[in-house]
């Protein structure tokens, strides 16, 4: 068994946040050595958490409009990694899904990234992924509003939620600034 393959069994019998998750255990994520882009997202909602797909819901399809790819493309681990801050749905609050359980990204997200090494663009989706990917404290619409300091490596996002139509309509340079710039960065990792 390779390292690899030995990790990947291990994150999918974690257990480190059991007693927290009001729903069950069932990490969600996707990743192959030879990927080329990265998307860090934030945790599975309650639908994914259900099919066991990462971004099998609206958010999946908003996200691949974004990148310019088809889902044969999107779910395939050799060319996308789909890794989120925790890997399994931390249940609901009362705005929406409850944050990434702050047990997974210290248990195994460098151990994973260490997987990855012909990684050439990483989306980094949402607040938590971009605190962790980013290192900064600055408000999500600030970090993505200066995605041209972290390009070409790291791209900052919105989470493409449905729940982010407002910040979508409020932000338009969004759309006709950094979604060219992504499809192509997206386009030029996968042809490498």
């Amino acid at each position: 068994m390779t390292l690899f393959t030995s990790l990947l069994t291990d994150v999918r019998a974690c257990t480190l946040c059991a007693e927290h998750l009001p729903h069950g255990i069932r990490p969600v994520l996707q990743i192959d050595p030879e990927a080329r882009v990265l998307i860090a997202g934030q945790a599975p909602g309650r639908k994914v958490h259900k099919s066991g797909v990462p971004f099998d819901d609206a958010s999946g399809e908003r996200l691949r409009e974004w990148m310019g790819v088809t889902r044969e493309v999107f779910y395939d681990a050799k060319q996308i990694a789909i890794l989120p801050m925790g890997f399994c749905f931390p249940g609901t609050g009362k705005s929406g899904d409850l944050p990434p359980r702050r047990e997974c990204a210290p248990a195994w997200r460098d151990q994973l990234l260490a997987q990855l090494p012909r990684l050439e663009v990483t989306l980094v989706l949402g607040q938590y992924a971009q605190a962790y990917h980013m290192q900064g404290k600055r408000s999500l619409t600030d970090t993505v509003r200066d995605w041209r300091s972290y390009s070409p490596d790291l791209i900052p996002l919105p989470h493409p939620s449905p729940r982010n139509n407002i910040w979508l309509s409020r932000n338009p340079w969004f759309e006709t600034e950094l979604l060219p710039v992504l499809r192509q960065r997206v386009a030029d990792a996968l042809e490498s």
